[in-house]
């Protein structure tokens, strides 16, 4: 298996298309054409993780951090991310990383900290602009197999739903030209077909898988559709996390619910309120974006990470906020990425990383 297959697994869990302008996600070191040999997986990607691939004889990193974030004007082994990168380069180590289009994927970064909690609910912030809808024209003699070829390239599923599509039927009226081959028809003569119109959504990101596979399946030589865009939100797409817990909890006793569920020997957060905690938001990683969201939300407490003095503030003590740390917020993808990969390949070793990449030290 190719570095490259391993890549397409992890964006068919998180498509690139998902992640942040501002992000740098996807293969940053290696040939991608490289046999793989083994993969570790880990948070970040340090000198101290390239050294343990190579220990354990792994040529593919999967980090959820981008050890490439800013551009690079020069590789001279100066800081950390330079000299990780030139030890990687050395010993034919290939990085890669899944970072906000892993934050944004069903089932990603902010779910599985929920399910550290206890908590089921939905996707906190669902994504828009992330739906197209396509609108085409067949014979009704094909119908079925251009149907059947567009859902089999990514269209027509909709949350627990798949194979999803609206068709109305009509006549289709086309006359072609002395230069056309025309499945149906001849050059000159107006022709009346018995259509229909098939409509279904899709992903934005596969709009050209999509098109691809209607003008290979579809029998005219010019395809007549539309791609609309939709302001729908997409649910099971997007930033954060909330939901219930399994029973109420006093303040204190969530505080310290929440501290042996995470491992945690401190975190910080605001005054603790005077009512139960029940509804709960959470947000892997720096999520200081969302508290207004929790607090629209009705939520009780909101989790997250990187808060700054001033944001404590933005709550106004309707929601008690609680930082628990970048790393302890985020730590528990590891085993997600593993446990995914794991199912999708059985040829060689997937492995979690033993080195703790945390920087932070609490004394």
């Amino acid at each position: 298996m190719q570095i490259r297959e391993i890549c397409q697994q992890m964006e068919a869990w998180a498509p690139l298309a998902w992640q942040e302008s501002y992000d740098n996600a996807g293969l940053l070191v290696g040939d991608s054409s490289a046999e793989v040999k083994g993969v570790l997986i880990s948070l970040d990607c340090t000198e101290d993780v390239v050294d343990e691939a190579i220990q354990k004889g792994c040529n593919l990193i999967i980090s959820h951090h981008p050890i490439v974030f800013s551009g690079l004007k020069r590789i001279t082994g100066a800081t950390y991310v330079e000299r990780t990168i030139i030890k990687a380069i050395q010993h034919n180590i290939a990085l890669y990383a899944s970072h906000t289009n892993l934050d944004h994927a069903p089932k990603g970064v902010s779910y599985h900290l929920a399910s550290k909690l206890g908590i089921t609910g939905q996707v906190m912030k669902p994504m828009r602009d992330a739906l197209k809808a396509l609108q085409y024209y067949v014979p009704v003699s094909h119908e079925f197999s251009v149907r059947e070829a567009l859902h089999a390239a990514g269209a027509g599923n909709i949350g627990e739903y798949s194979s999803c599509s609206f068709t109305q039927e009509g006549l289709g009226r086309f006359q072609p030209s002395s230069e056309a081959n025309p499945h149906t028809g001849s050059a000159g003569v107006l022709s009346e077909v018995n259509e229909v119109k098939v409509e279904m959504i899709f992903p934005s990101h596969l709009s050209g898988q999509i098109l691809s596979a209607l003008k290979t399946a579809h029998p005219y030589e010019e395809v007549a559709y539309s791609i609309l865009s939709l302001d729908n939100s997409w649910q099971e797409v997007g930033s954060g996390y909330v939901g219930t817990l399994e029973k109420p909890l006093f303040p204190e006793e969530f505080i310290a619910f929440a501290k042996k569920r995470l491992g945690l020997q401190t975190l910080k957060h605001t005054a603790l309120p005077s009512g139960p905690i029940s509804k709960v938001a959470v947000c892997g990683g720096a999520g200081s974006f969302l508290i207004k969201e929790a607090v629209k939300q009705g939520c009780d407490a909101y989790i997250t990470a990187d808060i700054k003095y001033h944001e404590f503030f933005d709550a106004e003590n309707q929601c008690l906020i609680i930082d628990v740390g970048h790393y302890e917020s985020e730590v528990m993808i590891i085993d997600a990425i593993h446990d995914y990969l794991s199912k999708k390949i059985s040829n060689f070793a997937v492995l979690k990383s033993e080195t703790n990449t945390n920087p932070v030290r609490f004394t």
